[in-house]
């Protein structure tokens, strides 16, 4: 695309934009909601984008991001791009930023003050590429989560646990009465994710910070690390040896029917109890950092746009950011979602318990780390996560011989 052309059109865009929709216009969206949580929180973009006079047109990919990525960037650099398309805000669509494929949102985003209100201020960062806005971020996913079934520790005669090792006690019981004690997919990010929990939650934040973020070898390869790939080792024990479940959120139907007891899993598994009709306390309880280290990370999804020539596309493009990052529809998409808005300003009084719990943890700046979708690019955490799922399924691997394996992943990690 000419330069000349680009400006132009974004110029038009902006004018546009100011001025409100001119004339209906349709963008395909593409990303990976398809649980029934995440269906009911994607339609509040929908029905927002479509009120405004636009023409949402959804553009699902079934699976999970791991699937859909690749399809959504081979669309992109095939030269088929979509008008809009969820990722995760991090290091997932630098090429293609670099690439100039992504429409540059500064303009927008100085106009509307998404720094006076984007919190924390790494989710913009994120998005940022050489002092230029290049998505917008929509949601605080956190891992740093484990569900609890209170209907299966009920059936099983053993109090909730309100840690990690408390749950591991009562797995016996739970066993005795034919629950599994901890439910996983068999996705390899599943396992990945679950491992992460784990360090923060054993390991502790700052041992969390020198493997993921220092990438200290020392530490890495060191005894304080040893231990919490032992007590990963000692969690293939929990989960149902005879597991056929894939999704992440059939796992979490498990916990839902009181089929199992936990799941280790970010926050958007909040949004399936809630589709079933559960209430954070009563049926189910969330306990963050596995009930031991209270913190979050700042994962989450954010929004990129393709560059396009079609001024009146591209002028819809910036009206559904914008749309995505009211106050109105931040409330309405995370409550339905599970995650936690964007914006420091909105009024969440609706929250249920466990949301209330994110947010307390967030107002403490000390209490946030980065995802691991901040501190690794796709290649790295492509290798951690085959790494996982291989020890997982596989328990002739020793947490000695993992915990190597994961050392030479990091030292050549850029």
């Amino acid at each position: 695309m000419k330069i000349k052309n680009t400006a132009t059109a974004l110029a038009a865009a902006i004018s546009l934009s100011v001025i409100g929709s001119a004339q209906a216009t349709d963008l395909e969206v593409t990303h990976w909601w398809t649980s029934g949580g995440e269906a009911a929180a994607v339609k509040q973009f929908a029905d927002a984008f479509n009120k405004g006079g636009d023409n949402w047109i959804d553009g699902a990919i079934a699976g999970s991001g791991g699937v859909a990525r690749p399809v959504i960037i081979s669309r992109i650099l095939g030269g088929e791009p979509m008008g809009a398309t969820q990722l995760n805000h991090g290091r997932q669509a630098e090429e293609l930023v670099e690439a100039g494929l992504m429409l540059d949102l500064t303009e927008l985003a100085e106009k509307e003050g998404w720094k006076d209100f984007i919190r924390p201020s790494k989710l913009l960062e994120s998005c940022t590429l050489d002092g230029k806005i290049y998505c917008a971020p929509v949601n605080i996913h956190s891992w740093q989560w484990m569900w609890t079934s209170l209907d299966a520790f009920k059936k099983a005669g053993v109090d909730a646990p309100k840690d990690w090792n408390e749950f591991v006690a009562a797995a016996d019981k739970l066993r005795a009465a034919d629950i599994i004690p901890l439910a996983i997919g068999g996705q390899a990010w599943q396992s990945n994710g679950m491992f992460s929990v784990m360090t923060v939650g054993l390991g502790g934040t700052d041992l969390w910070k020198a493997v993921n973020v220092e990438k200290n070898m020392d530490v890495v390869r060191g005894p304080a690390f040893a231990k919490v790939w032992q007590a990963f080792s000692e969690a293939r024990e929990l989960a149902d040896p005879n597991n056929s479940i894939q999704n992440w959120n059939d796992a979490t139907s498990q916990v839902i029917t009181a089929k199992a007891g936990a799941q280790i899993m970010g926050d958007w598994a909040q949004g399936e109890f809630s589709v079933a009709g559960q209430t954070a306390g009563v049926e189910y309880d969330c306990l963050p950092g596995l009930g031991i280290a209270p913190v979050l990370d700042t994962a989450g999804d954010a929004f990129y746009f393709p560059k396009n020539d079609d001024a009146e596309v591209t002028a819809a493009q910036l009206r559904m950011a914008s749309m995505m990052l009211s106050k109105e529809v931040q409330v309405a998409f995370n409550l339905a979602k599970g995650s936690l808005p964007v914006r420091a300003d909105v009024d969440l009084e609706a929250a249920n318990g466990c949301m209330k719990k994110g947010l307390e943890i967030l107002n403490d700046a000390g209490n946030i780390l980065p995802s691991g979708d901040q501190t690794f690019n796709a290649d790295t955490t492509g290798q951690l996560e085959d790494l996982a799922t291989e020890f997982w399924s596989d328990k002739s691997i020793t947490a000695e011989d993992a915990q190597a394996r994961y050392a030479d992943i990091i030292e050549s990690a850029e």
